[in-house]
């Protein structure tokens, strides 16, 4: 009669048993981390970047708050006081300084707190202006990693992770809501609090707030520029123009009078 009881195994045999089944979850858990890749909000997060999106014609941004466990994962969106036109974003430098000594009062380090940077588009395309790409290089680029998330008006999304250290990198991912955790509910009174104080409409062709516009005009009315120029200038897409006026604004040897000009 055969004996169909199975031999006990050897140490070496159950080692080898163990090993494989940590390799096969291991792998697993790889996988599934590699398929949930992802830039998420909770949903309070989300919703509040909706609301200042659809409070204004011009862009809005922002910091995404993670923890520190969970770096892609958005809990909370906060903006600083910026100036904002229909093409730009540009962030006051003493309230970023102040946003980044709160955050760091708060315990946090800056990967949870400079490292995404969210902002909204008026129009349909969430595509990175010419601008955009500039300040992520500018700004981020000597980050270890930092994400840009640009949301368009019909909610479609552009999240691109980057990486700058070794050989450097960047992929793009997608974008989820996430109600797997708790959550609060929306604080429309004190969110509109911080859109007053912090989102100041910019006329971007006059490079000065929009309440300050005739004083612009003034301060511009003695500088010339040459009639090709303008021509060219009117022939280049917004973003083009924003960045060239960002251009003629920090560096005024740029200028230049000539016999033919054309005044603005």
């Amino acid at each position: 009669m055969k004996n169909n009881e199975q031999k006990p195994q050897t140490k070496t045999q159950m080692q080898t048993s163990l090993n494989q089944k940590q390799e096969e979850s291991d792998s697993q858990a790889e996988k599934r981390r590699h398929k949930k890749l992802a830039l998420r909000f909770s949903p309070t997060a989300w919703a509040k970047l909706l609301y200042f999106r659809d409070k204004t014609d011009n862009e809005v941004g922002g910091f995404g708050i993670t923890e520190p466990d969970d770096l892609l994962f958005v809990k909370e969106f906060i903006t600083v006081k910026q100036e904002v036109s229909c093409v730009s974003v540009r962030f006051d430098d003493e309230a970023v300084a102040n946003f980044f000594d709160m955050q760091v009062d708060l315990g946090r380090k800056p990967e949870q707190f400079a490292r995404i940077w969210l902002h909204s588009h008026p129009g349909d395309s969430p595509a990175p202006s010419a601008t955009d790409e500039e300040t992520f290089r500018r700004v981020f680029g000597v980050c270890q990693w930092a994400v840009m998330f640009v949301l368009s008006q019909k909610n479609n999304t552009h999240v691109r992770l980057s990486f700058n250290v070794g050989p450097g990198g960047q992929v793009l991912i997608p974008t989820e809501v996430d109600y797997s955790r708790d959550f609060g509910g929306s604080d429309r009174e004190l969110w509109d609090t911080e859109y007053a104080a912090n989102i100041i409409p910019f006329d971007w062709l006059k490079q000065e707030p929009c309440e300050q516009a005739t004083a612009a005009k003034n301060e511009l009315s003695g500088y010339a520029l040459s009639s090709d120029f303008i021509n060219e200038f009117e022939k280049m897409e917004p973003a083009e123009r924003q960045f060239i006026l960002d251009e003629l604004a920090e560096r005024p040897e740029l200028w230049e009078e000539e016999e033919e000009v054309m005044f603005l």
